[in-house]
């Protein structure tokens, strides 16, 4: 057999429906004869509703911080694309293609707002250089994912932990104490999305026997949750500790004083070539303060 048959072979393997070798807990086909996982495939409605919501919102940070911010969002909707893909079809395309973009989140909110204490001594306090070394490694991850697909779930399970011994971390050295209560918050719900995550994966039988084989949807809603939750306070860490003078503020919306709401960060003090727009945005806000009060 010639090498273009057997990649034809591969290919069609690739996008054939069930062809990944994950299968969660809920029943195939059950409730829509096109779709697989009907549950976990409309579970992942935040991953596409939230984020251009959060580009509206972080659109001062984005300005004033970094634009890559409203790369991480994007990264997000991929995520959730791609998840609907898979779990709609169970194709191993749609698997890859849902870890890769999981990985690639990963990637891209280390390179952004990894702190430089905890930088590898040869990286030199360089986020530049911090950064071209996340993309080789997201390359060569990116490579790998093809070689043993049914570790890649288990692998980017794993890399969630440092992530939160991390925020832990860095929760102890914050003064703000909604920061701190907002940490404690997507802490709580992480764990809830493992919790979800590991029993639909390992105790399938048992959930299964009480009719409730739909863990993995709610892993979706929990884990959104917690990842874009994160994704803000790492954001907020970032410039606290690398850019103290724009004075970040952890806000709410749509009430600020409603911490169940959507977090972002505010800046207070941008430097002064455009200072000419944030008071612009200040003088809006305070009248939009006032016409709620009237």
């Amino acid at each position: 057999m010639d090498t273009g048959s057997v990649m034809d072979i591969y290919a069609i393997y690739l996008f054939r429906p069930g062809s990944s070798p994950v299968d969660w807990c809920e029943g195939n086909y059950l409730i829509s004869s096109n779709i697989a996982e009907f549950v976990n495939t409309f579970s992942n409605f935040l991953f596409i509703l939230l984020p251009p919501v959060l580009i509206m919102l972080f659109k001062e940070y984005g300005k004033f911080v970094t634009p890559g911010i409203h790369l991480l969002w994007v990264l997000l909707i991929v995520v959730g694309l791609s998840s609907m893909y898979f779990h709609a079809t169970l194709s191993l395309l749609g698997q890859l293609l849902d870890e890769l973009a999981i990985l690639w989140v990963f990637i891209a909110g280390f390179s952004l707002f990894y702190p430089k204490r905890y930088y590898p001594k040869f990286v030199k306090n360089d986020r530049k250089a911090f950064s071209w070394l996340m993309l080789v490694s997201a390359i060569v991850a990116t490579a790998l994912c093809w070689w043993k697909p049914i570790v890649n779930a288990f692998v980017l399970m794993l890399m969630g932990v440092p992530t939160m011994i991390m925020l832990y971390s860095e929760l102890q050295r914050v003064r703000d104490q909604r920061v701190y209560r907002l940490g404690l918050r997507a802490t709580t719900v992480w764990a809830v999305a493992v919790f979800c995550w590991v029993n639909d994966r390992m105790f399938c039988e048992a959930w299964s026997s009480i009719n409730f084989p739909y863990l993995h949807g709610f892993w979706h809603i929990f884990i959104f949750i917690a990842a874009y939750t994160v994704l803000v306070l790492f954001a907020y860490f970032y410039v606290e500790s690398e850019l103290p003078q724009r004075q970040p503020l952890l806000k709410y919306w749509p009430k600020n004083d409603f911490e169940f709401g959507i977090p972002f960060i505010s800046i207070r003090n941008p430097d002064s070539k455009d200072w000419h727009i944030y008071c612009s945005l200040y003088v809006q806000e305070y009248d939009n303060d006032l016409k709620a009060l009237r």
